[in-house]
């Protein structure tokens, strides 16, 4: 089952277990909110377009986080007259975790487990630089564990300790050795 719905002067088509980054939105991080501008529902019954809005049906959702998005440019030029500004701006949006569709007769759920983890942890994790406590177990059980690695295509090694990382200086390699040439020989 699908939704269209409205929110922050766009539309956006959505799917239970969807997430969706829309204008920024009230609330805390983990609020369940409830979006009840939908204008178009398709399932196993058929599609139920809005007039424009369904009544009575509504799309389910968890607000993640509240953050700041992309960086837009906003250049300004004159020609031929020495005029240039430069402005930027970063426009707050919210990210949201659909979690179920209701209306028309027809309800769709979604089962996954929320997980409130920010953009700027992915980040982070995926760098290797944040503690891993969300996946099943908390951050101190990897206190004490001794892991050595190695980057791919690197000859640097880190030694990881109750979350401190030590890096080791890459290896240095002894100079190679020249084989002797033969000595050329008259025999002219």
């Amino acid at each position: 089952m699908y939704a269209v719905i409205k929110t922050g002067g766009k539309q956006y088509r959505v799917q239970p277990g969807d997430t969706i980054v829309v204008e920024k939105l009230d609330g805390d991080a983990g609020a369940e909110l409830k979006l009840d501008s939908v204008l178009m529902l398709g399932g196993d019954k058929g599609v139920t377009l809005g007039a424009p809005l369904i009544s009575g049906a509504f799309v389910g959702a968890t607000l993640i986080e509240t953050r700041k998005g992309e960086k837009v440019k906003i250049f300004k030029k004159t020609r031929r007259q020495g005029y240039r500004r430069t402005n930027g701006h970063r426009q707050m949006e919210s990210v949201l975790r659909i979690t179920g569709i209701d209306g028309a007769g027809e309800k769709a759920k979604w089962d996954g487990k929320v997980d409130l983890m920010t953009k700027a942890e992915i980040n982070l994790r995926a760098r290797g630089l944040a503690p891993r406590g969300q996946e099943g177990r908390d951050a101190t059980s990897d206190l004490g564990s001794t892991e050595t690695v190695v980057a791919k295509g690197s000859k640097s090694s880190a030694k990881v300790e109750a979350g401190v990382v030590e890096a080791s200086a890459p290896a240095k390699k002894a100079p190679a050795k020249k084989a002797a040439k033969p000595a050329a020989t008259d025999e002219a």
